[in-house]
């Protein structure tokens, strides 16, 4: 400030108060966070691929009070449900129609990222594109049906035809049935319509239908924490990357499989349930905005208020996966051999 030449006649005091403010706003500018200022005052829209009140939607409305503590500004975030295709219609929003200036960010069912590979024409977009800003598990999906269904095990499957829920053809709880059906021999029929998880579950305690043919173990106790300790349901498969060590007396799929093919079909249908509940940002969102928003993702999910409070509720979310893992286990599925790829998408595109 010793050089600046001040114009003549200025009262020494006005050249003082100059200098200080010209010193503050250099300042100010030095430590100005375009970030924080981007965000500050903003609301986040937190776009949930299913139904109130299930596992997918119970996490995020709890993230939700945790991530503008760790997001810079402090933005709000505000949950909006978007269910329908298993997921998809709330993908196809993020991917194409959602703002891209992150202000959007997306909770979706760990199917959506597969499905183009799967062969779904309603999924109408490029899951390597996405953001994936990571998830806070891993997933176990069971084939759970009710304690007064005509199946009580794996085995009596086989020679019993079950009716259980799903919310479309193409869903995820419909695929799993499907290679059920074909690489155990279980007669699983499906009955479509139902929304999500949770609306199913209220179906098989109405006796409407006997079961779901892939109920997410988190999103269980999460949402029915006294089925499985009282013998309400009866857990016929669990499937997965690897066994859930709290279901011990529950049949791993892959301790049942006997063909070598089949080993490999379901090692990459297994791939939505290594990924748990992701979430992400849509494609072409400001790189910086993006890295915000992962440090932020990651920080919410290992806060030890939200730890605490999700094992309180028993949300499972313990096992968390970063967004550069998401992206390589996506990437890694895609490029999966040409005949697992085909014989999953003859059994997604069945009726």
């Amino acid at each position: 400030m010793s050089e600046r030449t001040w114009p003549t006649g200025w009262p020494t005091g006005w050249r003082a108060a100059g200098a200080a403010a010209l010193l503050a706003a250099g300042c100010a500018s030095a430590q100005a966070d375009p970030i924080e200022d981007f965000y500050k005052g903003k609301t986040v829209s937190l776009v949930v691929s299913s139904s109130t009140g299930g596992g997918y939607d119970t996490l995020a409305r709890m993230l939700a009070r945790y991530l503008p503590k760790h997001t810079p500004g402090a933005p709000t975030f505000a949950v909006r449900n978007m269910p329908g295709a298993g997921g998809i219609v709330a993908t196809n929003h993020l991917y194409s129609i959602a703002p891209k200036d992150g202000t959007t960010i997306g909770a979706v069912q760990n199917n959506t990222p597969f499905e183009p590979l799967f062969g779904t024409k309603q999924a109408q977009y490029d899951a390597t594109k996405f953001n994936w800003l990571g998830s806070p598990s891993v997933e176990t999906s069971i084939v759970t049906v009710w304690h007064a269904s005509p199946a009580k095990t794996w085995r009596e499957a086989q020679t019993n035809e079950l009716r259980m829920g799903s919310s479309g053809g193409n869903s995820t709880p419909s695929f799993y049935a499907r290679l059920v059906n074909e690489t155990l021999g279980l007669k699983l029929k499906l009955i479509v319509g139902y929304p999500g998880q949770n609306d199913a579950l209220l179906a098989m305690e109405r006796g409407e239908i006997d079961g779901y043919p892939s109920a997410f173990y988190n999103s269980l106790m999460a949402t029915r924490p006294t089925w499985i300790p009282e013998g309400k349901v009866n857990l016929l498969v669990q499937m997965g990357a690897e066994k859930e060590k709290s279901l011990p007396g529950t049949p791993f799929i892959f301790d049942l499989l006997t063909r070598e093919e089949d080993r490999q079909l379901w090692q990459v249908a297994v791939g939505p349930l290594g990924i748990g509940r992701p979430y992400l940002m849509p494609p072409d969102a400001q790189k910086d905005r993006v890295d915000a928003m992962r440090k932020a993702f990651w920080a919410a999910i290992n806060d030890a208020e939200f730890l605490a409070e999700q094992d309180k509720m028993k949300l499972g979310a313990d096992t968390p996966r970063t967004g550069e893992q998401i992206a390589n286990l996506i990437a890694q599925a895609y490029r999966a051999p040409k005949s697992v790829v085909e014989r999953i998408r003859r059994l997604q595109q069945e009726p």
